[in-house]
């Protein structure tokens, strides 16, 4: 059955911007990562703070953005909270109403507050960075306690691993083809801060942080900041780049969305997202010429190839090792639809989704350079994880 999208290809990415990322950036700010990526956005647009009424991001408020870049007016404004594709309904929803014209996006934008290779000796970075005394309350979850015990982040998503593995019959390999695929990738990306090779004997031999997770199945925290530009897609064939239409986009959470509630992998945010999608859409799986899974954790990517329907559930371990090119070191979905072709979370960096839809725009613009996928025309951008921040967006060209 198919659902309503009366915004469907009604609105357009016209401009992107980014804070180049790096493991450790003295001299900078939160602020100052997002107007350096705000900036750049609305500069590749071919647009002018006058021309911008919209304010969206996470991390650092709209209110600041918008009276640091100098917006005379916005008629609308939003904070909602990390992963990307929440900031992008949001200002989907709010040019296709015509809460505004045209709606600046940035996400992920921080000056490393604990997870840097200084902070553990800076205790009051550890308790700074977001303006924010802990960090858990990126998400608004309601945790209490992070530490020994607690299901939040790495621990919970370890324990869902395990038991994927266990559940479905497979070894660490088939988590380990997500993380050389992503490493593969990176290689050719200038932005990514892991470009090293991996090769399966180095990733099985990584330090283990919590079984079966290594240091290369968890997302390498970054600071940096990406920002994008969204409007009509009336005006946007008026400005110089090439509009990227957003055909559909969903968020998805079921009853029991934490990560000690979650009943199992039948009943997730991924699956959700996963038919709601689809019914919004025009397009179909084999229209996609890119894939973009997020894999904050590796076994995420693997949930995802099942939920948008790749394969069916407990077979994206062995839909990976089938469509693994062997040559080439990295997932090759029917020999033409690479993956994550930026590196992903695994290499690029840690940003929540907003390193995979900036490459995404960039693939279907057909500026990314040696990354660049011949003809891609669509793309599926799965952010956020399978617990409480499930989200998909297909994009497509004109």
């Amino acid at each position: 059955m198919s659902a309503r999208n009366p915004a469907k290809d009604r609105v357009a990415i016209v401009g992107l911007g980014r804070s180049p990322y790096s493991r450790d950036r003295p001299g900078c700010s939160p602020g100052s990562l997002v107007l350096e990526a705000t900036v750049a956005a609305v500069r590749d647009a071919g647009l002018s703070a006058a021309d911008v009424d919209g304010v969206c991001g996470s991390m650092v408020s709209a209110q600041y953005v918008q009276g640091a870049m100098g917006l005379p007016a916005v008629t609308w404004f939003a904070n909602p909270q990390a992963v990307i594709g929440n900031q992008v309904v949001a200002a989907v929803a709010a040019v296709a109403s015509g809460m505004c014209e045209t709606a600046l996006v940035y996400h992920h934008a921080y000056r490393m507050p604990w997870a840097s290779r200084r902070a553990a000796a800076e205790p009051f970075r550890r308790r700074a960075g977001l303006g924010l005394a802990d960090p858990r309350s990126w998400w608004g979850t309601g945790h209490v306690d992070a530490g020994i015990g607690s299901m939040y982040g790495a621990h919970a998503y370890a324990a869902w691993a395990m038991r994927y593995l266990h559940d479905f019959g497979y070894g660490r390999e088939h988590l380990g083809r997500v993380a050389i695929n992503s490493r593969t990738n990176a290689a050719a990306n200038p932005n990514a801060v892991y470009q090293e090779p991996l090769d399966m004997d180095s990733y099985l031999a990584g330090r283990m942080v919590r079984e079966p997770l290594t240091v290369y199945d968890m997302d390498i925290p970054v600071d940096g900041a990406d920002a994008f530009v969204v409007t009509t897609a009336e005006r946007a064939r008026d400005l110089p780049q090439p509009p990227v239409l957003v055909h559909a986009a969903t968020l998805g959470h079921t009853d029991y969305g934490s990560e000690e509630q979650l009943r199992d992998f039948d009943h997730s945010g991924q699956v959700v997202v996963g038919r709601r999608l689809w019914a919004k859409s025009d397009l179909e799986l084999g229209d996609v010429d890119v894939f973009y899974p997020y894999e904050g954790f590796s076994n995420i990517a693997l949930c995802w190839f099942e939920n948008v329907g790749y394969c069916g559930r407990g077979e994206g371990g062995a839909f990976v090792a089938q469509h693994w090119d062997e040559a080439g070191q990295r997932i090759l979905v029917d020999g033409r639809v690479p993956v994550n072709t930026h590196g992903g979370s695994l290499s690029e960096g840690g940003t929540q989704g907003a390193g995979h839809l900036q490459e995404a725009v960039l693939q279907l613009r057909g500026q990314a350079g040696p990354r660049q996928v011949p003809e891609a025309g669509v793309a599926l951008v799965t952010p956020g994880g399978f617990y409480f921040n499930s989200q998909g967006i297909l994009l497509r060209t004109e």
